[in-house]
């Protein structure tokens, strides 16, 4: 996946709202933070990977990957915010679990880690938990960067339509 192209793109799209929104000086990073919460949210409910007590099937794949780009946007926009748009690689092997359920656990802990400390560990940590729940969900990261750029481009035209 290339890092420095999904950087510059999340910066252009941030620059935007911020000076559409006129939000240049105000601190976004815990708004952000419950932004990507949320956006997690969405996405486990996406998968059913946690309920236990029903038998209806996740939603189609397509759904599932538009929902995880979102998480993606708020994860640069953060990694943005902290000067973290540097870094080349977020491979490692920390933060990863077998199943989906516990991944997801394991990223809304990284997240609020990451929160508290604001470190370049923590949120390397966060992107790899969140590449490693894209790879239990089926996506590659050649499928992941294209989501990426298609929804940003949906973003963008949400904003021009007052969204």
């Amino acid at each position: 996946m290339n890092y420095q192209k999904l950087f510059m793109m999340q910066k252009g799209l941030d620059q935007h709202i911020e000076s559409k929104h006129q939000l240049e000086k105000e601190d976004l990073f815990d708004r952000k933070i419950l932004a990507l919460l949320v956006e997690l949210g969405e996405l486990a409910n996406e998968t059913r990977c946690f309920k236990f007590w029903s038998l209806k099937e996740s939603s189609p794949k397509p759904i599932i990957l538009e929902e995880y780009v979102d998480g993606v946007h708020f994860i640069l926009s953060l990694g943005l915010e902290c000067g973290f748009d540097q870094e080349e690689d977020y491979r490692t092997d920390l933060l990863k679990a077998e199943s989906v359920n516990d991944q997801f656990l394991l990223i809304f802990d990284q997240i609020s880690k990451f929160r508290t400390s604001r470190s370049v560990h923590d949120f390397k940590a966060l992107v790899c938990a969140y590449l490693h729940l894209g790879e239990l969900l089926g996506f590659s990261s050649e499928e992941t960067e294209q989501a990426y750029i298609d929804k940003n481009e949906v973003n963008y035209e949400r904003q021009q339509q007052g969204y």
